[in-house]
C-alpha cells in the first residue's frame, strides 16, 4: 500500500507540473493568436512524438521526455540587412505573385553559420501569405504580452494555489511567534539533548529559571527588566543579553498583571532559528506560542512580494547551489537539504509525503499544493530572467527595440527597424547549453543523493 500511495504522490505531482507547462504554452499561444500571429505547433515535452492533433493550422501534441514544452511562432527570427537589402534590389515573387524574401547561407564563421542556418529554418516554415502574421514584425508591446504570457500563467497558478491555503489552512513560510508562553521547560538541558525528558534528578537540582519564576501556559509577557515586550524577537534578545543577571518579568495571566521574579541562567544556544553555531547567551526556558500567518488575496500578495526577492537572490546562487549538488554526487560533502531540486526530486518528495503513514491527509495535501505552488512560481520567475533563450529574453529584445525606435523619433533619425535577436543566438546556444547541464546535475543528483521529508 506505501508504494501505492507513493506512485499516486509522484503521478499527482508530475501531472500536476505537466498542466502547468502547458497552460503556460497557452500563455503564449492564445495572445500571438489574438494578435494575428501565427502558431503551428503547441507541444507539451520534447523529442519523439508520443500524439498530436491538428487543429486549423496547429498541431497540438505531447512529447516522449516530459522536462519542459513549446509553442512555434512562426517569424521569431527576421531576414538579416543583407538579405533585405538583396531583395529589394532584386524582389523575387512565387507563382501566385506573392513576394518570397531570399536567405543566404553564410560561411564565414561558425557563429555567423550558425546564425545563418537559423534564419534559414525558422523561414521554411513561412508561407505565401504569412508576410503580415509574422512575429518579429508585430509593434514591440504585443511581443511583450506574447512572451510574458507564459510565465505570468504560471506565477497565476501559485497565486490561485497560494490564496485559498493562506487563507484557510494558514502559510507554511510564515511562521508567527508570539510572546506567549506555551510550555515552560521543566529542567536545564543540553542543546543537543533538546526534547528528551528530565531525568528526577534534574528536576530537582537544575529546574530552568522560568520553572523558578513560576511563569505558566498562557502567560503573555508585558514586560522584562522595565523593556516593553510586542514580539517574541524584542523577548529573545533581552533574554540573551541578560546572561545570568536578575531578571523582573510583568506576564498578563488571564487579564490579571502578575511580576516574577528570577535570575536567568547562561547556555549553549543556537545562534538563530537557520544558524546552529552554539552561542554563549542567557536562557529562560520557555517554549513560545506560534502561529500560521494567515490572510486573503491582498495578503498573498505580499508573501509573493517577498517570495520573489528570495527567488530573485536564489536565482543568482543557482550555480554555485548546483555545484555543492555535483560535489554531493561524487560523495564530496553532504547535500543541502535547503538547495535545489529538480523535477525528478521534486516527484520524490510529493510520493514520500503522500505515502507518510504520520502525516495527516490535510497536511499531505497542503505540502503537496505548496509543492505544486512553489514549482509554478519558480518556473515563472525564471522565465523572466532577461536572457535568451528564456522568455525574458525575448521580452528584453521588445523593449530594447522600443527605447531605440522612440530614441530614434525624439531625436529625428530614420526608424533603425526591428531588433534583431537573430544576432543573440550564439549567447542562446551558451545559456542553453548551461540549462542543460545545470538540469541534468540536479536530476543525476535527485537520483544519486535524493532529498528526502527527514532531511
Amino acid at each position: 500500500m506505501t508504494a501505492l500511495y507513493y506512485t499516486l504522490g509522484v503521478v499527482i505531482f508530475v501531472v500536476a507540473i505537466l498542466v502547468s507547462i502547458g497552460l503556460h504554452e497557452f500563455g503564449h499561444l492564445i495572445p500571438a493568436k489574438k494578435f494575428g500571429g501565427k502558431v503551428t505547433q503547441w507541444f507539451v515535452g520534447f523529442g519523439p512524438t508520443v500524439w498530436s492533433k491538428q487543429v486549423g493550422e496547429t498541431e497540438y501534441g505531447i512529447k516522449a521526455i516530459p522536462l519542459g514544452g513549446f509553442v512555434k511562432i512562426v517569424g521569431m527570427l527576421p531576414p538579416g540587412a543583407e538579405e533585405l537589402d538583396e531583395d529589394r534590389r532584386n524582389p523575387v515573387y512565387d507563382a501566385d505573385g506573392n513576394r518570397v524574401v531570399r536567405l543566404r547561407k553564410s560561411n564565414t564563421g561558425l557563429f555567423t553559420q550558425l546564425i545563418s542556418d537559423a534564419r534559414a529554418a525558422e523561414w521554411e516554415h513561412i508561407k505565401p501569405g504569412d508576410e503580415d502574421r509574422l512575429f518579429y514584425k508585430m509593434p514591440w508591446w504585443k511581443k511583450v504580452i506574447v512572451m510574458a504570457g507564459g510565465p505570468s500563467v504560471n506565477i497565476a497558478i501559485a497565486f490561485l494555489i497560494f490564496v485559498p491555503v493562506f487563507a484557510l489552512y494558514g502559510n507554511p513560510g510564515d511562521l508567527q511567534v508570539k510572546p506567549v508562553v506555551q510550555e515552560v521547560a521543566p529542567c536545564l538541558v543540553p542543546a543537543a539533548e533538546d526534547g528528551r525528558a528530565c531525568t528526577p534528578e534534574e528536576l530537582r537540582e537544575n529546574p530552568t529559571p522560568a520553572r523558578t519564576a513560576g511563569l505558566r501556559e498562557g502567560d503573555r509577557f508585558v514586560s522584562f527588566n522595565g523593556t516593553p515586550i510586542t514580539s517574541w524577537e524584542t523577548l529573545q534578545e533581552v533574554i540573551r543579553a541578560n546572561d545570568d543577571g536578575e531578571a523582573v518579568m510583568v506576564v498578563d495571566r488571564a487579564g490579571e498583571l502578575v511580576t516574577l521574579r528570577t535570575n536567568t541562567t547562561v547556555e549553549m544556544r543556537p545562534t538563530s532559528l537557520t544558524d546552529d553555531t552554539l552561542v554563549q547567551v542567557g536562557f529562560l526556558g520557555v517554549v513560545p506560542e506560534s502561529e500560521l500567518g494567515t490572510g486573503g488575496p491582498i495578503y498573498t500578495l505580499d508573501q509573493m512580494g517577498e517570495m520573489t526577492v528570495a527567488t530573485v537572490q536564489a536565482l543568482g546562487t543557482l550555480p554555485v547551489k548546483v555545484w555543492g549538488v555535483a560535489r554531493a554526487i561524487v560523495g564530496l560533502e553532504e547535500r543541502d537539504p535547503n538547495g535545489p531540486v529538480s523535477i525528478v526530486g521534486g516527484g520524490r518528495l510529493a510520493g514520500e509525503t503522500v505515502s507518510h503513514e504520520g502525516f495527516p491527509a490535510l497536511e499531505k495535501t497542503i505540502f503537496l499544493l505548496m509543492l505544486i505552488a512553489g514549482f509554478n512560481f519558480f518556473i515563472g520567475m525564471f522565465n523572466f530572467v532577461p536572457l535568451l533563450p528564456l522568455d525574458g529574453g525575448h521580452i528584453a529584445g521588445a523593449l530594447f527595440e522600443a527605447v531605440r525606435r522612440g530614441v530614434a523619433r525624439l531625436t529625428g533619425r530614420p526608424d533603425p527597424g526591428y531588433v534583431d535577436v537573430a544576432k543573440l543566438l550564439p549567447v542562446a546556444y551558451v545559456m542553453a547549453s548551461v540549462l542543460l547541464v545545470l538540469g541534468v546535475v540536479l536530476i543525476i543528483g535527485d537520483l544519486v543523493v535524493p532529498l528526502s521529508l527527514q532531511s
